[in-house]
């Protein structure tokens, strides 16, 4: 059986591929620097974007950044009533939880399109 660099077979008898040589492993760890400084500007992005949900046909206004941050909440005048406190706080909750989503989905969209490509192990993309 030959030894040569064309894989072959391992201790344990297992058949793998060529491990590569050094150059090999500082091209990874290039990509992954680079990977991590594309991903490190795409997170600062992220807390500069916002997105905007309403609720009550645009009655409650909520303003959320890219990570999730709630920039602003803004209810219109004519559903405020003492008499109906349940309605308005069920807008303010669906006005908030569709804004976090929103966000939610911004992120996975700029996060994915880095990391498109990518073979990464379960749980860790996006």
């Amino acid at each position: 059986m030959s030894k040569g660099k064309s894989g072959g077979s391992r201790p344990g008898g297992r058949n793998l591929p060529p491990m590569g040589g050094p150059g090999n492993m500082g091209n990874i760890m290039s990509q992954m620097q680079k990977l991590q400084e594309e991903m490190a500007k795409a997170e600062s992005a992220l807390e500069d974007e916002e997105v905007t949900a309403s609720a009550g046909g645009g009655m409650v206004t909520v303003v959320a950044t890219g990570k999730q941050v709630i920039k602003s909440l803004a209810i219109n005048p004519e559903v405020v009533s003492a008499d109906d406190v349940e309605m308005l706080q069920d807008m303010v909750l669906a006005a908030v939880n569709e804004a976090l989503e929103k966000s939610r989905t911004l992120e996975k969209e700029r996060m994915g399109a880095i990391t498109s490509g990518i073979n990464l192990p379960p749980g860790l993309g996006f």
